[in-house]
């Protein structure tokens, strides 16, 4: 039950870009939705063209006073400009992951966040041949899951990762994205974190 776009993506090591990878890709992505050119931009931010397209191509260090002007102009507020954002799945396969002895018990790390988010943990049982609802958090949102038992992938409009026991993927939550088992049922357990901003 796969989509024809939606390819499978190999395991990712981690979200690519930092901030100022974040911060270019914002930026344009808002300046086309909005509808501006990089000329108006800076006609409205009184930020020089050069440095609006050296902040886009992520090799200029700009200011604070500069990106609030700029997040301003595109009615953004400052975190969200300087947001950075999952563009892919990261995937975490069983058996991979940075292990830890604490006494007698094994701790596999999978994930963890910097920044302070609300939470809700939950465990879901599905059957076989199931195509849960299609669901999306809000914008910053992400989610986790981890497979307990049995066998799902994980698919949006514009990917799909099949995930076994013992696999954790993470992805930005805030587009619709579905659960889809195959002949046999899965236990995930899923966390979704959402932004205090």
């Amino acid at each position: 039950m796969r989509h024809e776009k939606s390819p499978v993506l190999p395991v990712t090591p981690g979200p690519g870009a930092g901030v100022r990878g974040a911060i270019a890709g914002n930026l344009r992505r808002t300046r086309l939705a909005r509808g501006h050119s990089v000329r108006e931009l800076a006609e409205l931010t009184g930020v020089s063209k050069a440095l609006i397209s050296q902040i886009e191509r992520g090799v200029a260090n700009p200011t604070i006073e500069v990106l609030t002007r700029l997040a301003g102009a595109l009615e953004l507020t400052f975190a969200e400009l300087t947001r950075t954002h999952l563009l892919e799945p990261e995937v975490i396969r069983r058996g991979e992951g940075a292990t830890e002895m604490a006494g007698d018990t094994t701790v596999r790390s999978l994930f963890a966040a910097a920044d302070r988010r609300r939470f809700e943990l939950a465990e879901g049982d599905l059957p076989p041949m199931t195509r849960s609802a299609k669901s999306a958090h809000g914008r910053g949102s992400i989610e986790h899951a981890y497979v307990v038992a049995g066998q799902v992938s994980v698919e949006t409009e514009a990917w799909a990762v099949r995930l076994g026991e013992g696999d954790a993927v993470r992805f930005a939550a805030e587009l619709d994205h579905v659960y889809v088992t195959g002949e046999a049922g899965c236990r995930v357990l899923t966390l979704i974190s959402f932004s205090e901003d």
